[in-house]
């Protein structure tokens, strides 16, 4: 399942390359159809996600919301003018998998015929957009909109969207930052609220929207945080320090396409980045851990793999 940062990735993707155009939408595959009706020829206003979940306003007051879950992607494709952030194919391998512009292609000359089961299609003037395999595609209403968010925890992503709205002559810094501020408050009270395992907790999301196992383990690492210690354990000023690296490390993500969670300091300079030096612990059971002599260790938890270093990591035995 791709992790927050794919979907504010697809976001500004949407925004870029068909924000302020008509668009017609359809459903090839037929099982969307009376939902993309009701957008059909209505011009696309915003795009925006909260954690996994992409939401795409309509100049009608309607919105399409998209969750990819495990086997959902997008596709994307058009002329030289259709351009963006990044274009995003398939996000099922770890890392995530994007797809440029096929500087090979012939004239454009509109999108082609739908490829497997096509939820939803969405074409402009100058290019395409093909969903497949989502677990979420339906058209709301904004108090809908409203509704889905308001079960959702705070968007570590919430920041780093701002920015790129004020880079489009959208927004206010003071709204930004104070977006920021109000985040980062929602999720210590809501950690603070917490009896789970924090390695449980941080999946949650009704408790912070985006992480998945990747950035779990990790940011867990990273701040040297038992994974088993209950979140109501964890102090607030603590909690304070996890949430500010869950944004720094979900902000790099944005910004490279990848998720790459190690220091340069603790990478083996003989191999490359990415993969083999991108990650402290996620599938590196068994291995040294690359700043103690421990062995990352490996156990099912809540269905979910959790990977930790028992060394950087010990128990915890009070509030930190």
């Amino acid at each position: 399942m791709p992790e927050g940062h794919s979907v504010h990735r697809l976001a500004r993707q949407f925004d870029d390359v068909f924000g302020g155009q008509v668009l017609a939408v359809s459903s090839p595959q037929g099982r969307f159809a009376p939902a993309a009706r009701l957008i059909d020829a209505q011009r696309l206003i915003s795009s925006h996600a909260h954690g996994k979940q992409l939401f795409l306003g309509f100049e009608n007051d309607l919105v399409l919301r998209v969750h990819l879950g495990l086997y959902g992607a997008w596709s994307f494709g058009g002329d030289e003018h259709f351009s963006g952030a990044s274009s995003i194919g398939a996000p099922r391998k770890v890392g995530e998998s994007e797809q440029g512009p096929d500087e090979e292609a012939g004239p454009y000359a509109g999108p082609p015929e739908p490829v497997g089961q096509v939820r939803a299609r969405l074409v402009s003037e100058h290019g395409w957009a093909d969903l497949r395999g989502p677990s979420a595609c339906e058209v709301l209403t904004r108090e809908q909109v409203l509704a889905v968010r308001a079960k959702l925890g705070p968007d570590p992503l919430v920041a780093a969207a701002g920015e790129f709205n004020l880079a489009k002559g959208r927004g206010s810094t003071e709204a930004n930052e104070a977006a920021a501020r109000a985040a980062r408050k929602d999720f210590v009270a809501r950690l603070a609220r917490k009896r789970t395992p924090i390695g449980t907790t941080l999946m949650d999301q009704g408790v912070l929207a985006g992480v998945g196992n990747i950035y779990r383990a990790e940011t867990l690492f990273r701040t040297r945080i038992d994974p088993f210690l209950p979140g109501n354990e964890l102090s607030s000023r603590k909690a304070g320090i996890l949430w500010d690296d869950i944004v720094s490390i979900m902000g790099d993500g944005v910004r490279d396409g990848k998720i790459i969670t190690t220091r340069a300091e603790h990478r083996d300079e003989s191999g490359p980045l990415w993969p083999e030096n991108a990650y402290y612990t996620y599938q590196r059971q068994g291995r040294g851990c690359r700043i103690c002599s421990a062995t990352i260790s490996l156990a099912e938890v809540a269905a979910r793999k959790l990977y930790w270093c028992p060394g950087c990591q010990p128990p915890a035995r009070s509030r930190n």
